[in-house]
């Protein structure tokens, strides 16, 4: 058949469909003269781009079948059509496998560092629908060469020049290159990119590690056990300092692939840090010691005395610990950089930064506190500990058991 033919039984298609609209009460099942087609993009692991596209099927069986002049595929997809048999459609679709990747590849295309991705369509076609237009589902693995900053993508699917339909909208939706979002592509605006400037990349990661932070609560009550387990000043930075070091070492290896953890064992570990570390005072303060007081009589190397390096050692141990933790977060998939490393260090700063917040506003007000109202700031740092070291426990128990 020809593409004269195969045009004009589109027309006649699309026509059905419009009478059906006015005269029946019944949703139409074909599309007017527009049409929507529908992409979500992740990360399918380093060096690829999972795209999941959901496209028109009677308007993909044209297209494709067009591009590729196969009549054998227009017939078959055609007919799946018309018995509104969803099994049959994806058969249909299966059968002609080649003709919709060439067709995708050629309208649907992702790059890399300005070089093409090379998309294979992964999982069995399917079938869905879209207000009561049948809708084939296609996910592709688009391999992609290294790149540091970002993709770009371009849709220019079933576009007016093929005849069938105008004004074809892509609605895209995105979580990759640690942004998520959507947006609308169509023949004026047919491109997104991913791709930022050094510093627009620098603020995104600033802003996520101090997000991280923020929105963790696990780790702002590690923080917390360390301040209220600071008799000074000089040990709440040397144990945060400490802390500081060890998650970043950690935090680098992991995000680049160069050690690696199961969640399974490290966040078990990071709630246990937390009851162990808030424990650790209610030991202290158990015992009938002096906790709170000045450490002006101590003597050695920064001015610890042993309890307090004692301290510091396991704060590093867990700080190792809270790195793979942090590290987690991102995801990471892209291959090793300078640009990566001084991305995951500005990361690192941001999470220090809300750290240092944290000790700032905390910490001088526990110390008045504590001058001021001796037995209050007692009671109200062993209350403190006290959560801390319960919250541990209980989030140690569920990660433990899996419990949600």
């Amino acid at each position: 058949m020809s593409a004269v033919i195969r045009r004009a039984t589109r027309v006649l298609l699309l026509g059905a469909g419009i009478l059906a609209l006015l005269f029946s009460a019944t949703p139409a099942q074909a599309h007017g003269m527009s049409s929507v087609a529908y992409a979500d993009l992740s990360s399918g692991g380093t060096g690829v781009v999972r795209a999941k596209l959901q496209l028109e099927y009677d308007l993909l069986v044209v297209s494709a079948a067009d591009a590729a002049q196969d009549d054998a595929f227009f017939q078959a997809g055609t007919a799946a059509f018309e018995e509104r048999d969803a099994a049959q459609q994806a058969a249909a679709l299966e059968q002609y496998r080649g003709d919709v990747t060439g067709y995708v590849a050629q309208h649907f295309r992702i790059d890399a560092g300005g070089a093409d991705c090379t998309p294979t369509l992964a999982d069995p076609i399917t079938m869905t629908a879209q207000d009561g237009v049948p809708y084939a589902v296609l996910e592709f693995d688009y391999a992609c060469p290294p790149s540091e900053n970002g993709h770009a993508v371009v849709s220019t699917l079933f576009p007016d020049d093929e005849g069938f339909v105008t004004g074809t909208k892509t609605i895209l939706t995105y979580a990759l290159d640690i942004h998520d979002g959507s947006t609308v592509l169509d023949a004026e605006h047919p491109s997104f990119t991913t791709a930022q400037t050094t510093l627009e990349r620098f603020w995104e990661f600033f802003r996520l590690g101090a997000e991280h932070l923020l929105t963790g609560i696990d780790h702002i009550l590690f923080l917390l056990a360390l301040i209220v387990g600071s008799r000074r000043l000089r040990e709440v930075v040397i144990a945060a300092t400490t802390f500081t070091l060890a998650h970043s070492v950690t935090f680098i290896l992991a995000a680049t692939g160069l050690v690696a953890a199961p969640a399974e064992i490290v966040e078990p570990t990071i709630a246990l840090s937390i009851a162990v570390v808030g424990a650790w005072y209610l030991w202290r303060l158990w015992r009938g010691g002096k906790v709170d007081q000045d450490l002006s009589h101590a003597h050695g190397f920064l001015r610890l005395d042993r309890a307090g390096w004692l301290r510091v050692g396991v704060v590093f141990l867990f700080g190792l610990v809270h790195g793979l933790g942090f590290a987690s977060a991102l995801g990471i998939d892209e291959p090793w950089s300078w640009t990566l490393l001084w991305s995951l260090l500005v990361f690192n700063i941001g999470i220090e930064a809300v750290q240092i917040g944290i000790i700032v506003v905390v910490f001088p007000l526990l110390v008045l506190l504590r001058r001021r109202f001796p037995r209050i700031g007692m009671w109200a740092s062993g209350l403190l500990a006290v959560v801390v070291t319960v919250a541990g426990l209980i989030w140690f128990v569920q990660r433990i058991l899996g419990i949600e």
